[in-house]
């Protein structure tokens, strides 16, 4: 056996298949796949069977679902973070983590090589090359799909030259399930004028009529579902079982590759969407208009560099601090009504409502102010517009 020791980012997918075998004949080969959600014990299982079939040394599967959560999720939620309103980054903020994981064990073992079966047309490229580079830059990446400019039936050829004879047959909908979305690609992805069909998404529609869940949020942390107590990753999990038997959640990211293309991918993300959407409504009753404002562009900056995969610039950890001290007072429950293929917020509960101040009410009456005093307000604010009108109507 080769003294050579390289560690494989393996799915147990096509690519990656190619790449454990292939290198396999050079290198000692340790594949490790990373559970950032989506994978049940059996399919752990599944994986780790076919990579020995493979010729791998060791395989090892990392549990990460509680880091990611409180790595990444956790600031996803905190600013409401939506790629170009419409997509929670369910994937791209998972091959983040997964990149870490896979390199940290890398140099756990000594590995001298690291290797990964993206192609050179994606953004999971950029995102595993820029952390492997940045945590570990003495270790060689080695990447054969991209460097070969390999086609999937020549990947397969191979395979069967090499006795691995498996069904590699290209499923009409490609899907990727993780905590925080599934994602779906197929066909339709490709151009730009046609949706997904109902049967590309995995989550058909089971239940009929309305039902009402309390998401119950503590310092801007998913705390409880229902009244039950349980770590935000586990009542996420829970949300999106309830929720997706309703089909919610689904919909089409237009986006901006990091490689400068365009790209269309469908999603299906019933828990991500719900809790971004009752953790920005409590926000909004209990945070004051600046911090909501200075959230909003920040949580953008926030979801585009983490898309790009900038994750471990300090820029990042700058943000998280400011983010993480705008929760102090997101305190509270948030009443959702979940349908047939939609979801509605019915209101909030919080001792840090500020629509409960004594003051006044909005468009009824106020307690703190005269009649005068408005007066004097409105004509000192509006000075600004008068003084402009004034100089720039002589010209």
């Amino acid at each position: 056996m080769s003294n050579k020791k390289l560690v494989i980012a393996y799915s147990g997918g096509l690519d990656t298949s190619y790449c454990a075998v292939s290198l396999s004949k050079e290198y000692d080969v340790h594949a490790v796949s990373v559970n950032t959600g989506g994978f049940t014990t059996e399919e752990i299982k599944h994986i780790e069977s076919n990579a020995y079939k493979m010729g791998v040394s060791t395989y090892k599967n990392i549990d990460a679902v509680a880091t990611f959560y409180n790595k990444v999720v956790k600031y996803l939620i905190f600013g409401n973070v939506l790629k170009n309103s419409t997509y929670p980054l369910s994937v791209s903020a998972e091959r983040i983590i997964q990149a870490i994981e896979i390199i940290e064990y890398a140099k756990s073992i000594d590995a001298e090589y690291i290797a990964h079966g993206s192609t050179g047309a994606g953004n999971d490229q950029v995102r595993f090359d820029m952390i492997f580079q940045t945590l570990a830059p003495n270790i060689k990446i080695i990447t054969p799909i991209r460097d070969q400019k390999l086609t999937r039936e020549e990947e397969i050829e191979y395979l069967k030259s090499e006795g691995v004879d498996m069904s590699w047959e290209k499923s009409k909908y490609s899907v990727n399930k993780g905590l925080w979305g599934t994602s779906v690609g197929g066909v339709e992805t490709l151009k730009s004028e046609k949706p997904l069909p109902g049967e590309a998404y995995p989550s058909p529609l089971e239940k009929e009529g309305e039902e009402k869940v309390t998401l119950t949020f503590k310092n801007g942390e998913f705390v409880a579902l229902n009244g039950q107590e349980n770590t935000p990753e586990v009542n996420i999990e829970n949300l999106n079982t309830i929720a997706s038997a309703y089909a919610i959640g689904r919909d089409i990211h237009v986006g901006d590759t990091i490689v400068g293309t365009k790209g269309r991918v469908g999603f299906e993300a019933a828990a991500a969407l719900i809790t971004i959407k009752a953790h920005h409504l409590l926000e909004k009753h209990t945070l004051t208009k600046w911090q909501l404002q200075h959230k909003e562009y920040l949580s953008s900056f926030y979801g585009m560099h983490l898309h790009e995969g900038q994750y471990l610039d300090p820029v990042m950890r700058d943000t998280e601090a400011f983010l993480q001290s705008s929760q102090k007072m997101v305190s509270g429950n948030v009443v959702v009504t979940l349908k047939p293929y939609h979801f509605s917020l019915d209101g909030i509960v919080s001792d840090h409502d500020l629509m409960s101040s004594a003051f006044s009410t909005y468009g009824e009456e106020n307690k703190a102010w005269t009649a005068d005093d408005a007066k004097g307000f409105i004509k000192i604010i509006g000075n600004q517009n008068k003084i402009y009108q004034q100089v720039n109507s002589k010209l």
